[in-house]
């Protein structure tokens, strides 16, 4: 008799997935649903009703920890039984797998490399060089993701269409088709061509298509709504012999269309599939309703989505908590005081800050650091710890005093300024033997000629700037803001950022924005410096309990007691650019994004927005984002933080007397730091 002890937990409609073996089967599964447990009670399934062996199973993730939890639960399932689940992996390690054995229909080797992206990124360096392409005008990193957005596509590059209002992309198929080759001669891939690679030999190679197609009888595929044009053709082409495909995912989380995902893949499974079943997990073991409610309702202003309603038989909960500010700083002292709160129930592991855009994080970091409240960033670096912020600080840093080699050996050739390791090197040893700064050591080097042309010019023009700058700040005809402004247009810096058009470097510009927000708080640049300086020193050893930072993206597949959402404003969430550049399409996925943000919340969620922010070192006056206006009323408690009767310019850090009703714990433990200073 079988042991299917497996099928007794599962609630209707999981079990309706489980058992619904033969032809393609869409599995719409909602946030918290259980669809890990759906997936690997199907494998299972499979296995015990001897439908197929182990091997001729084909389950694909989208990453390693994924793929491992998935061969561990069907294992505690199966025992022994799952021995053979050999396909079982990622879409990038089963492509690498079947074109280990083909490699020679592209015209590699078994042994093939697969190379990174700095190395894809020195490749393209190389190719540009060669054909006289000045990479300080067009950035390699854009070159590369042009091409990784092409193979994508399943483009090689005789596939290529054209964008005909970019011009530099013909720049950029030249390069392609030299960078192709150039891996072949190699006999290396990047990880864009793991795919496509096993995509145009299966379109052109029919026997060794219907070798696969043929053994995976049944394919199983999680987190469906993030696949792109590529992975999809790939799964089409193993599916074709035996239509059995079951997909997983929820078009409702589907917020990566920046790293190439298309929702069409999901939505349009039926058009693709034939005679395609679809079924619903809404029964959500994670949330409260109240919190259930606030992201269903939300997320029924979306047109294109497959539809779905999330429940729990669990606790009504508390009301989604709506907040209202007077300002950022105003927020984050009064999230913190609700963490200091919150923590007599709730660990700090199990509450999280989510944000749309990681500059938003700064002000938190500032009030947990000044008020000793631990606290980590998942998937990002502390703000004062990022490179960016690093390089302004720098610069400031050799403007404010001359001796500080640290900071000139940092910004020496950033931006690059044809100063080598070579020539930094004998400008450090000429210092060391004679005992002078660095910035003096170069100085004497051009007067004795002993530097090469190309990086005295660098040189002359860096030390130049230098000399400016500081004649300028020192004689008050500039401030502390303007100065920074002033050093990231002359030095190039802003320039060099603008040149990368990718989503990291719009990131970095938006922290150097925060961060000349940051320095309007103090009145001259040594107070800011001595700030920054303190505020990177203290703390570095929390262990332990720590609250969570991160961006909502980040998010995707975490849960916490307890969520803040600050920032809802509109043009920052949703984003200004997103609109701007996909229009209605754009819009959607914000608001996507806010569903994933809300349903991260088990038992606590707060939502939140500014009337004003500092942005570029000035105020700004800010509306609610649109999103509030979809909130069920009925769901939320509001609060309003604004007093108008407060006095606008109280500082937390005064060294004040309040009655005891309303000094927070965060108070308290500041004032006995001052104490003990």
């Amino acid at each position: 008799m079988l042991n299917l002890e497996y099928l007794n937990d599962l609630n209707e409609a999981q079990y309706e997935a489980v058992s619904y073996i033969d032809g393609p089967l869409l599995i719409v599964a909602g946030a918290g649903s259980g669809k890990t447990k759906v997936l690997t009670s199907r494998i299972a399934h499979m296995i015990k009703q001897k439908k197929a062996f182990p091997n001729q199973i084909l389950a694909v993730t989208f990453t390693n920890k994924a793929a491992r939890e998935m061969q561990n639960r069907v294992s505690k399932i199966l025992g022994k039984e799952a021995t053979g689940l050999s396909w079982l992996g990622t879409f990038h390690s089963i492509s690498a797998k079947i074109l280990r054995k083909h490699a020679q229909a592209v015209g590699l080797k078994s042994n093939f490399s697969i190379i990174d992206q700095d190395d894809q990124l020195r490749l393209i360096k190389n190719i540009s060089k060669a054909e006289n392409i000045d990479i300080k005008k067009i950035s390699p990193n854009v070159i590369l993701s042009t091409i990784d957005r092409w193979k994508n596509k399943g483009w090689y590059p005789d596939d290529v269409i054209l964008n005909k209002k970019d011009l530099l992309e013909k720049n950029f198929l030249e390069i392609y088709k030299i960078y192709q080759n150039k891996l072949i001669d190699l006999n290396s891939t990047d990880f864009g061509d793991l795919i496509l690679h096993c995509v145009k030999i299966f379109e052109r190679n029919k026997d060794i298509k219907e070798i696969y197609s043929k053994n995976f009888k049944y394919i199983l595929v999680d987190e469906y709504q993030d696949t792109n044009h590529i992975q999809s053709k790939w799964l089409l082409s193993l599916a074709k012999y035996h239509n059995n495909i079951s997909c997983v995912g929820d078009d409702d989380q589907s917020i990566y269309s920046w790293r190439g995902a298309e929702i069409k893949n999901f939505l349009e499974f039926d058009k693709i599939y034939e005679n395609t079943k679809i079924i619903r997990l809404e029964k959500n073991y994670r949330s409260t309703q109240n919190i259930l409610s606030v992201a269903s309702k939300l997320i029924e202003n979306n047109q294109n989505r497959v539809g779905k309603k999330l429940f729990t038989n669990g606790e009504s909960g508390d009301l989604v908590s709506l907040n209202c500010y007077r300002s950022v700083k105003d927020e984050a002292i009064d999230i913190s005081d609700k963490i200091e709160k919150y923590k007599k129930d709730f660990s700090l592991n199990n509450m999280a800050i989510l944000v749309r855009a990681i500059f938003q994080t700064r002000e938190f970091e500032e009030r947990f650091l000044k008020i000793g409240l631990p606290y980590r960033i998942i998937g990002g670096i502390k703000f004062y710890e990022r490179a960016e912020i690093k390089d302004c600080i720098a610069y400031l840093k050799i403007v404010h005093q001359d001796q500080d080699d640290l900071s000139f050996e940092r910004i020496i050739n950033v931006p690059k300024r044809s100063i080598g390791e070579t020539s930094l090197k004998h400008i450090n040893e000429f210092a060391k033997k004679n005992k002078i700064t660095l910035e003096d050591a170069a100085k004497k080097l051009i007067e004795k000629n002993e530097i090469k042309p190309k990086t005295k010019l660098g040189l002359i023009t860096l030390l130049n700037q230098i000399e400016k700058w500081r004649n300028d700040f020192v004689n008050k005809k500039i401030g502390h803001i303007k100065l920074l402004q002033i050093i990231l247009d002359e030095s190039g810096y802003s320039q060099m950022l603008k040149n990368k058009k990718d989503l990291e470097n719009e990131n970095r510009i938006e922290n150097i924005k925060e961060l000349l927000s940051a320095m309007k708080e103090f009145d001259n640049l040594e107070s800011f410096l001595e700030h920054v300086s303190l505020a990177t020193s203290i703390d570095k050893n929390w262990e332990g309990d720590k609250i969570n930072l991160m961006s909502m993206h980040a998010s995707k597949g975490l849960e916490f007691d307890v969520v803040f959402l600050p920032g809802w404003e509109e043009g920052l969430f949703p984003h200004q650019k997103s609109i701007e550049e996909k229009g209605e399409k754009g819009l959607e996925e914000e608001r996507r994004l806010a569903y994933v943000g809300i349903t991260r919340a088990k038992k606590i969620a707060n939502i939140s927005f500014s009337m004003n922010r500092f942005y570029q070192g000035d105020w700004i006056d800010c509306l609610a984002s649109r999103f509030i206006d979809e909130l069920p009323e009925e769901n939320l408690k509001k609060n309003n933080h604004i007093n108008h009767d407060q006095i606008d310019d109280f500082e937390f850090n005064q060294d004040v007397e309040f009655d005891g009703e309303i000094q927070s714990p965060g108070w308290k433990r500041y004032q006995k730091k001052l104490k003990s200073n």
